[in-house]
């Protein structure tokens, strides 16, 4: 009854989904609703014991001394520290006159976030624009025809999106200029590329869903 129970209900949850989609009449929206409710009751749950599993794997990390185990350190301090400010200000919020909420300019808990969270954020992605440059620089390589043409059409985008680009052929007639062709590039072998992309994962979607719904896919049970 263990892996029983929760298929029944992944088969009854997913197939009322399906149904009030194409009928959004009741019963059908009504148990939607509800099952969206209990949707978002789950996830809370999820979110909080995936937090309390970080926590545990830091924790053991520490108590092992393992390799970079500092910043296991500095992943529990900084947990604590934004809970405390997102609890603390947010009763105190509740209670207050007018009330005002965590999240409000001023807070501590607005502090952290737009002071560090957000500087660290964008640390991040400034470094990942170099793995980027690497990627992009093995990749075109003319090896081949379809690598040229990768190398050919990025050639146009960059160019197309800089200052430079239109410097350089800005005598041409409207359309034809680096602008002009990165805007062509964008609109259309891309929008093809991306809808082509999106039909693809949209198939596997559909197909994936209906396993599980139908119980012939039951890794997300855990166990073998």
């Amino acid at each position: 009854m263990r892996r029983e129970i929760p298929i029944a209900i992944t088969f009854i949850v997913g197939v009322v989904f399906a149904v009030s989609y194409f009928i959004p009449r009741e019963p059908f929206s009504e148990f939607e609703s509800q099952f969206g409710d209990w949707f978002g009751i789950i996830a809370a749950f999820a979110i909080w014991l995936g937090a309390m599993n970080l926590m545990k794997i830091s924790i053991v990390k520490i108590g092992r001394k393992s390799p970079d185990y500092f910043y296991s350190i500095l992943i529990i301090v900084s947990f604590l520290m934004i809970v405390f400010f997102g609890f603390f200000e947010g009763y105190k919020g509740i209670y207050a006159d007018p009330q005002f909420s965590y999240r409000d300019a001023g807070t501590g808990f607005n502090w952290i976030y737009e002071y560090i969270y957000s500087s660290l954020s964008a640390t991040m992605f400034a470094l990942l624009a170099f793995f980027v440059a690497s990627a992009s620089y093995r990749a075109f390589r003319a090896r081949n025809l379809e690598a040229t043409l990768l190398l050919i059409s990025a050639f146009f985008v960059m160019f197309g999106r800089v200052p430079i680009g239109d410097m350089l052929t800005g005598w041409l007639p409207d359309g034809y200029t680096m602008s002009g062709w990165a805007n062509w590039i964008m609109s259309v072998p891309n929008t093809a590329g991306q809808r082509a992309i999106m039909i693809g994962i949209a198939l596997g979607l559909v197909s994936t869903s209906l396993r599980i719904i139908l119980g012939l896919e039951r890794s997300y049970l855990g166990g073998e």
